[in-house]
């Protein structure tokens, strides 16, 4: 008797023990949270108000506000600040940050899935590979999907060189790092070939777009590209967050994972496609820009730990505030200039990378 009250005591001390981790609140993560939506949103009100055409931080609010039904004495009254504001600005800040998001949180599921850090879609060429879909559509004037025919095929570029690092480094179950390197550096060695080659048979307009592709710019934005953009991020984002739990039990081993009820291939699949619809649709209206998807995750696992919910979810903040900061960089360090914002952000990531790859190799003992 005595024994059987010890027992069903344990026992509810144990589901006390979970309510109360279950109820504990993820302090470090909020803290996070706030200060990159914080971060974030003196980044949109610069971005927003510096140019050729300053414009000041109440007047930037103040339209917002107006455009949303709440009138203020800050709305700019002069034709041209408003029609600046929301035919230039606006939709350059906006398409910055679901860009910035969609890489950073490809970057996140690309290292989920491939079980290392190193795994970026600038860096193991799936860019480049959208980028040269990209260019085909344009070179070759296809329209087959009309509005949607450039977006189209660099998800298809973007998803053919995926699935080409993902079948060549994937060896007993696991990622070969050094593989992995190298054939990002086939990849993008062959898409620079083919979009040379592209230049080359194109005429002076093409030629001209696909340079601004290798570039990376945000510059000429518009509204109907961003609201593909939104959109296109908006539900490969969500499918992703849905997917984190099994992220998670990845991250154990395919063996656990799979006696766990993870149906490990499907995954990999799935996850596959969304990595080339997220890096896709960034680059076919804003080129190629590399290294946000390999420094923002990574930065947020080492503040945050492993966790992909909390992961994924800070990624998207964290890739935005970077590319709308990265954009008020390009717009602002040269005066009368629009620098390319690809440019700038393998600045940063370039020295990242190189980092990582000495600390993973040190950690690892070298690969030999």
């Amino acid at each position: 008797m005595a024994l059987t009250q010890e027992t069903s005591h344990q026992t509810m001390t144990r589901r006390q023990a979970r309510r109360q981790r279950r109820r504990r609140l993820p302090i470090k993560q909020l803290v996070v949270a706030t200060v990159a939506i914080v971060l974030l949103l003196v980044g949109i009100v610069l971005s927003s108000g510096l140019g050729q055409l300053p414009i000041g931080a109440g007047e930037v609010i103040g339209s917002l506000l107006q455009a949303i039904g709440i009138d203020n004495a800050a709305a700019p009254s002069d034709r041209l600040i408003e029609q600046t504001l929301w035919q230039i600005r606006f939709p350059r800040v906006v398409m910055s940050l679901c860009v910035g998001a969609a890489l950073a949180v490809a970057g996140g599921v690309m290292q989920a899935v491939f079980g290392n850090p190193l795994a970026e879609p600038g860096v193991v060429g799936v860019s480049s590979g959208a980028a040269l879909g990209a260019a085909a559509a344009i070179t070759f004037g296809l329209s087959i999907f009309g509005d949607w025919t450039i977006a189209a095929f660099a998800f298809l570029g973007g998803l053919v060189a995926t699935l080409i690092v993902y079948s060549t480094a994937r060896a007993q179950g696991r990622t070969e790092v050094v593989t992995l390197l190298l054939t990002g550096i086939a990849v993008n060695a062959f898409a620079g070939a083919g979009l040379a080659l592209l230049n080359f048979a194109g005429d002076t307009q093409s030629r001209e777009q696909i340079i601004f592709w290798q570039l990376g710019s945000l510059n000429g934005s518009r509204w109907s590209e961003v609201l593909v953009v939104v959109v296109i991020s908006a539900v490969a984002t969500a499918v992703a967050l849905g997917l984190a739990s099994q992220y998670d039990l990845l991250s154990l081993g395919d063996r656990t994972a799979s006696h766990l009820g993870v149906k490990v291939e499907k995954l990999r699949i799935v996850s596959v496609v969304l990595v080339a619809l997220l890096t896709g649709v960034g680059v076919a209206f804003v080129g190629v820009i590399a290294f946000v998807g390999l420094v923002v995750p990574h930065l947020i696992r080492m503040i945050v730990g492993p966790a992909h919910r909390w992961l994924l979810l800070l990624s998207v903040l964290g890739g935005a505030t970077l590319m709308v900061y990265a954009d008020l960089l390009a717009r602002t360090l040269v005066p009368s200039a629009d620098l390319p914002i690809g440019m700038l952000t393998s600045l940063v990531g370039g020295p990242f990378f190189f980092w990582l790859i000495r600390r993973n190799r040190r950690q690892a003992g070298g690969w030999g």
